[in-house]
């Protein structure tokens, strides 16, 4: 997906008129003394480069897409690193353009944060620009961290950066300003983090263990580098002998990138680091988290990889490795450190729009925590995309084996205000009579309850007249995949729903399937509806979900 994205946008540049490119550089240069740069954006004009230079700060050169009106939103760049210095602005495009630029200690639009008409209320998206994958999630010091890809000046992909949040309780998110940035070596892909607790990098200092990020670098060829923080993940510091692998003369190709880390083993373990090369995930080891050896390869993946162990029904006794990749496909087997040796699979565990899922690193109790990219547009509104709902990975035995379940973190639950619940069996009649209260289309649900269906029959979920989620029996299929449920008939089984303004993510069978898809909000009113001939429902209750801004 990077790739096809990436490749459009040189094509776009091979066949822009020439004149695009032949303006001369103009140039501003003032000294920094407010924080922010307020850069008018009108989407469908062509893009122009924007470097940032000065003395003791790497060169930054961006793309920006500077309205010649009236803009259809306001971007922003945070100058704090250039505070009190002298700042020189070097725009390769329209000269008057620079005019429409300005600096102040407030964002244009700011007043407007968080409270736009499509903005979701419980998962997380950023403030202003396109995010996209989910990286270097780590827990440090009673913070989670999540970073993710970031376009800042534009509500599309491009010009990726790392985004950059922090929660204490996985579900209300601070951001914060973005911490990785276009460099010599190229875009900012994706990557992880984890907590050097030893010091093996030699990047910390005395009582301060330093948080070790792998990222990918993207330019002719994609290679790996490092970075590392010593204030809590506010600021990384790249490192200086980058790349730390190059590695597509080896693989054969220019997919090698996302790299996870994770350490195995004890005191005398070592770091690993799963990388998508090719066709699937390779396994490199390390003891200082700057040289890297080459050990396995299990094909069959698409980039973002991940590997971690999990205990099977919680028995700490019996655990088993799952590696996977960005579509949610997953394999689970044994791996020693070097190598991973699949028993089963392969195996899908979430559809629809999730995507590029990643798990945190340190978690204090020990708990496989993920969140994925939730493909999800937001038309007409400043920003674009979101995260999914943090939730908790599971091994379970089940009547076809061993499978993975993901299930929304028990935190979630302190959003919800319950509204209904009935444990007796309510037909499709007396499910819409309770649904039709709740029309407000800026009001979160959160909907669970068992359905019960006849042979014959098929189960949808509505809003406004229109399908969002289905399930027919007989086929066995849940919007459009096919999954068999824990009953083995396919005739009853528990579902969850959480709704928010643009997006319902849905969970079967106590997490062991789970879709999730975009939501027409285009209306001023929402009408949620449950149909299907001789299908009922039994342990109902709907919850509003507070809004996490």
């Amino acid at each position: 997906m990077k790739t096809r994205l990436f490749t459009a946008l040189i094509l776009a540049a091979i066949i822009a008129p020439a004149s695009l490119f032949a303006q001369t550089p103009v140039e501003k240069e003032f000294k920094v003394k407010q924080r922010y740069l307020n850069i008018p954006v009108y989407d469908d004009r062509p893009s122009a480069r924007l470097l940032f230079t000065t003395k003791g700060v790497d060169t930054l050169d961006v793309d920006v897409w500077i309205a010649q009106g009236e803009p259809m939103y306001w971007v922003y760049k945070d100058l704090t690193p250039y505070m009190g210095k002298k700042l020189k602005l070097t725009y390769f495009g329209d000269p008057a353009d620079m005019d429409k630029l300005f600096v102040a200690d407030t964002i244009m639009g700011q007043s407007t944060f968080y409270k736009e008409a499509k903005r979701p209320q419980f998962h997380f998206t950023t403030i202003r620009g396109w995010n996209n994958d989910p990286n270097g999630m780590v827990y440090y010091n009673g913070e989670y961290h999540l970073y993710y890809q970031h376009n800042p000046y534009k509500r599309y992909w491009g010009n990726m950066h790392w985004g950059h949040a922090v929660s204490r309780d996985l579900v209300h998110w601070e951001e914060f300003d973005d911490v990785l940035f276009p460099d010599n070596l190229g875009t900012m892909f994706s990557g992880s983090a984890v907590v050097d607790k030893n010091n093996t990098s030699g990047w910390g200092k005395k009582g301060v263990a330093p948080i070790v990020y792998a990222y990918t670098a993207h330019a002719q060829w994609q290679t790996q580098c490092m970075a590392y923080s010593l204030d809590g993940g506010r600021t990384l510091v790249k490192y200086e002998n980058n790349p730390v692998v190059n590695s597509h003369e080896a693989a054969g190709s220019h997919e090698t990138r996302d790299p996870r880390l994770l350490w195995y083993g004890g005191e005398d373990g070592h770091w690993v680091m799963v990388l998508f090369e090719k066709d699937g995930n390779s396994i490199y080891t390390s003891n200082d988290l700057k040289n890297w050896t080459y050990k396995s390869h299990v094909p069959g993946f698409d980039e973002c990889p991940d590997l971690f162990c999990l205990p099977v029904d919680g028995n700490p006794a019996n655990k088993k490795w799952v590696t996977l990749g960005a579509a949610g496909i997953y394999m689970i087997g044994d791996f020693d450190g070097e190598r991973f040796t699949p028993e089963a699979g392969r195996y899908q565990y979430m559809t629809g729009v999730p995507y590029a899922a990643q798990t945190f690193s340190d978690t204090p109790d020990g708990r496989c925590i993920q969140i994925a990219w939730g493909r999800v547009s937001h038309a007409g509104m400043p920003f674009n995309s979101q995260m999914q709902l943090p939730t908790e990975l599971t091994l379970r035995t089940t009547r076809h084996g061993v499978r993975l379940a993901s299930n929304p973190v028990k935190e979630v639950e302190s959003l919800l205000h319950r509204q209904f619940t009935a444990p007796g069996v309510m037909n499709a009649d007396d499910v819409n009579k309770v649904l039709a209260k709740f029309t407000d289309p800026d009001q979160g649900l959160h909907i669970k309850a068992t359905v019960k269906l006849d042979a014959s029959c098929w189960v949808a979920f509505k809003m406004n007249g229109k399908e969002f989620f289905e399930y027919s029996p007989s086929f066995g299929l849940f919007n459009g995949a096919f999954y068999s449920t824990e009953d083995i008939t396919g005739l009853s089984f528990p579902i969850e729903f959480y709704i928010d303004r643009t997006g319902v993510e849905v969970f079967v069978d106590n997490g062991l399937y789970s879709w999730s898809g975009q939501l027409n909000c285009a209306s001023d009113s929402r009408l949620f509806s449950f149909e299907g001939w001789a299908a009922t429902l039994y342990e109902v209750v709907i919850d509003t979900v507070e809004s996490i801004w």
